[in-house]
């Protein structure tokens, strides 16, 4: 006997004039094309977004360095550019003032107020930095302001252009405190918390998020540490946050694309066949031949 492999051919055919079409069916049908297309269009929006997960250690994720980048951008609008310092100390006994490598002032209001840039390194221990008239020489200001507004205060590498992740990378970010009594004191206390973020292609970046609570102290006397400032203390947290993204696996969207279809079509052949028997049986009873 000759071998046939249709014989294997587990979805039989059913000749179309055996089979009887409905307006039920058909109204089953185009609903569930729509509804396929509908958790198709979303399934495949799920396959394209990049999903963000964290994971937290304790650890130090830059081993291979003692320093941590810091950028500062701040603007003092009633405090002359001549009279604005940086000053950084830390646990380990560095204690500099008027550091002036990589910064940067730019005149305001006809030479009244000034912005303040700079980018300096810290290292990894408790220390401060603080922006005053400390490091002025050949006299202070008659008066000395310290209202501000801080528009960028960064710890470590930035985020790659166009990433966004949930976190506290910049929240200090246009806080404005130029309103604030001329003669205070304005004091920052900063918990920073390392954190490494991982792309789909596997680049690593280490931007360090932070937490700030802020704190006005009026000063008494304007001679040596009773001079207004603007003072950043920090402290870093042992544990580190990581964040990685991840794209759904192609092998998942193939998953969840045969489950829609398939379970579309099996719970609408279901419904279609209550519907179908129910019908029948009403036209039974109509006709008396139910029984």
């Amino acid at each position: 006997m000759q071998f046939d492999i249709r014989r294997f051919d587990i979805y039989r055919k059913v000749p179309k004039d055996l089979t009887q079409p409905t307006l039920t069916g058909a109204i089953i049908s185009i609903g569930c094309c729509f509804f396929i297309a509908f958790l198709f269009v979303c399934e495949l929006k799920q396959y394209f977004t990049v999903e963000v997960v964290s994971r937290l250690t304790v650890d130090d994720p830059v081993k291979h360095t003692e320093k941590i980048p810091v950028f500062i951008n701040i603007t003092l609008p009633k405090l002359p550019c001549q009279y604005v310092g940086l000053d950084i100390q830390d646990d380990m006994g560095r204690h500099e003032v008027g550091f002036n490598e990589n910064t940067a002032k730019f005149p305001l209001n006809e030479e009244k107020g000034c912005r303040f840039e700079s980018n300096f390194l810290i290292n990894k221990v408790p220390g401060n930095f603080h922006v005053s008239t400390h490091s002025v020489r050949g006299g202070q200001p008659d008066v000395v302001d310290m209202s501000h507004v801080i528009h960028k205060l960064r710890f470590g590498m930035e985020l790659a252009e166009g990433k966004t992740v949930e976190g506290s990378f910049n929240p200090i970010e246009e806080f404005d405190k130029s309103n604030a009594q001329g003669d205070e004191t304005h004091d920052y206390i900063l918990r920073v918390v390392p954190t490494v973020y991982e792309d789909t292609k596997k680049n690593i970046r280490f931007p360090y998020q932070y937490t700030f609570i802020h704190r006005e102290i009026m000063q008494i006397g304007h001679g040596g540490r009773g001079l207004p400032a603007i003072w950043f203390r920090y402290e870093l947290s042992p544990i580190t946050v990581h964040y990685v993204e991840k794209h759904q696996p192609f092998y998942t969207f193939l998953v969840m694309i045969c489950a829609i279809i398939g379970g579309t079509f099996t719970v609408a052949g279901i419904i279609d066949g209550l519907v179908f028997s129910a019908s029948e049986l009403i036209k039974k009873a109509e006709i008396g031949k139910l029984s």
